[in-house]
């Protein structure tokens, strides 16, 4: 149920939104979302089941302590945060866990904590036992938004970003936006550009909601709008054949960047980049610009050209000639276009 608060004759949204939505894939599974929800777990979940929860040593400790707090017969692995970690060796220390800790088919993942942390534990608890049950319990904007649904599970290898992966569905998704009140205002932002994202491609409300005065009174109805373009869209393609390529708009060129500076940019602050770069329209841009600085985020970086190159046509999306780009002239009308690897790389210029 969505909570809405009437004042001055205009309707505004208060701090507290309680929604349930089904994703309907080949797995259906519920997303739960509610301020206060990891208060009491045991409403979602069945917290005497053996459980193993996975997070990063970048989630506040309050949110590790308040969840393992209510469960009875649980382990708890905690891995260094960022994407640095996203790798084989970190894979192979989940794995040692679950079976020291005799798991078997019948137990619980829990993935607490943003996308890294996300994919790890979906990727983990896709190939052990062939398969084992976890929910994501998303404690960053980005995850939130964009990562926690969806099924896409994946480890970086070789420098490359995402190249080992799954379809793994979560059985469940359980959203407190309250987790965001921990996170700095540049993780905040940065998920918030997954966000600007969808907007431009599927919704124009949405993104309209970014060039109003204050972004963070809309945070609730951003997160909710996010959830909902984002089920339907996998619900209409859960393998990315076709219209769940549109969610990787700015991504290409993204993720190149973001692999080129390891580290110093955020997976969201990359992406702004790369929409930037994609886009044609300049009145767009501008609009576009003016929203990434609202946020804090960058919206011109210096790099080698030829090493972005490289990157690029790294990516597991590749064709032998180019890629599938997500293109937009107009917001809310993206659209699919394959690219030559020479058009891109004159748009890293």
């Amino acid at each position: 149920m969505e909570k809405l608060n009437h004042m001055d004759n205009h309707m505004v949204f208060i701090l507290r939104w309680d929604m349930e939505l089904l994703v309907k894939t080949q797995k259906e599974y519920p997303i739960y979302v509610e301020r206060g929800l990891l208060k009491h777990l045991g409403d979602y979940l069945d917290v005497k089941r053996k459980i193993l929860v996975i997070s990063d040593d970048g989630v506040p400790g309050v949110w590790c302590d308040l969840v393992t707090s209510q469960l009875s017969n649980y382990q708890l692995f905690i891995f260094k945060h960022g994407e640095v970690n996203k790798n084989i060796n970190t894979l192979e220390d989940i794995l040692k866990v679950m079976v020291n800790f005799d798991m078997h088919r019948g137990d619980l993942v829990v993935a607490l904590g943003g996308g890294v942390v996300g994919d790890m534990s979906g990727f983990a608890s896709s190939v052990y036992m062939r398969g084992i049950e976890y929910i994501n319990i998303p404690t960053t904007s980005l995850s939130q938004i964009d990562s926690s649904i969806g099924g896409k599970t994946a480890i970086d290898f070789l420098n490359r970003k995402n190249i080992i992966g799954a379809f793994w569905q979560p059985s469940k998704v359980l959203i407190d936006i309250d987790t965001l009140s921990t996170l700095d205002d540049r993780q905040l932002n940065n998920g918030l550009v997954e966000a600007i994202k969808e907007g431009l491609v599927f919704d124009e409300e949405l993104f309209s909601l970014f060039e109003q005065d204050n972004i963070y009174e809309h945070l609730d109805e951003i997160i909710i709008k996010c959830l909902k373009i984002k089920k339907e869209v996998v619900e209409k393609d859960e393998f990315e054949k076709g219209e769940r390529k549109l969610l990787n708009f700015g991504h290409t060129l993204g993720h190149a960047i973001e692999a080129y500076y390891l580290g110093e940019y955020l997976h969201g602050e990359c992406v702004g980049l790369g929409m930037i770069k994609i886009l044609d329209n300049d009145d767009l841009k501008k609009r576009l610009i003016k929203v990434l600085d609202k946020l804090n985020c960058p919206t011109s970086v210096n790099y080698d050209i030829d090493k972005v190159y490289e990157y690029l046509k790294s990516d597991k999306k590749g064709k032998s000639n180019g890629i599938d780009c997500v293109i937009v002239d107009e917001i809310g009308q993206g659209y699919i276009k394959e690219m030559h690897y020479e058009e891109l790389k004159e748009k890293l210029r």
